[in-house]
């Protein structure tokens, strides 16, 4: 929140973006299968200026854009709509995808959901984290995942960190999942080691 109101999340998200980027040129020269790596993008740098400093970056590390997703949130969108919606379609145009994050907490429009470039919504950990015992985040799960399915959207639930919470997901029809379960954060000479071991059991 501090970043946010001082303006310095602008620059946070520039480093960010740009050794995200680095770091998946050296994956896809070592070999590894191209996989998205998502991003988080503030509010504030959600400006005219996103698209072209992402297609600059990409070039500089001669990195396939099909290896970057940027995740944003419901706040972000809710602001002035139409110049949103095109600031997406210039970042859909690169080929980098997009996604909602925590879906369900904000200010979910459905009105307007179906207008956004995105490829993928991102379920909420809040509503994970009970699964499978709780009945009404049973229901939102699975009324999201239709919702989004129906939509051709992918979804991925965050926050999943155990076997029973996975196989209820599974039931759901779920496309992917982020937590725990799958690993703690991880260096990246770690992390290239876990998708190399994954690669194997394919």
């Amino acid at each position: 929140p501090l970043a946010e109101t001082t303006g310095l999340i602008v620059q946070v998200g520039e480093w960010v973006l740009e050794q995200a980027c680095a770091q998946a040129a050296i994956w896809q020269r070592a070999g590894l299968p191209p996989f998205r790596l998502a991003v988080n993008v503030s509010a504030r740098e959600f400006t005219p200026s996103l698209p072209g400093r992402v297609a600059d970056t990409l070039k500089r590390y001669r990195l396939d854009a099909h290896w970057l997703e940027l995740e944003i949130t419901e706040s972000t969108l809710m602001h002035d709509i139409e110049h949103v919606i095109a600031i997406m379609d210039r970042i859909s145009a690169l080929g980098v995808a997009l996604s909602l994050d925590d879906f369900g907490t904000g200010y979910s429009s459905l009105a307007y959901l179906k207008r956004f470039p995105i490829d993928t919504l991102k379920i909420d950990r809040t509503f994970v984290r009970d699964l499978p015992d709780d009945a009404d985040d049973a229901a939102i799960t699975k009324a999201v995942i239709r919702l989004a399915h129906s939509l051709n959207l992918k979804v991925v639930a965050e926050g999943v960190e155990n076997m029973a919470q996975l196989r209820e997901l599974e039931l759901y029809d779920c496309d992917e999942i982020q937590g725990y379960y799958v690993s703690r954060p991880l260096p990246a000479h770690d992390c290239a080691a876990l998708l190399a071991g994954a690669q194997a059991l394919v």
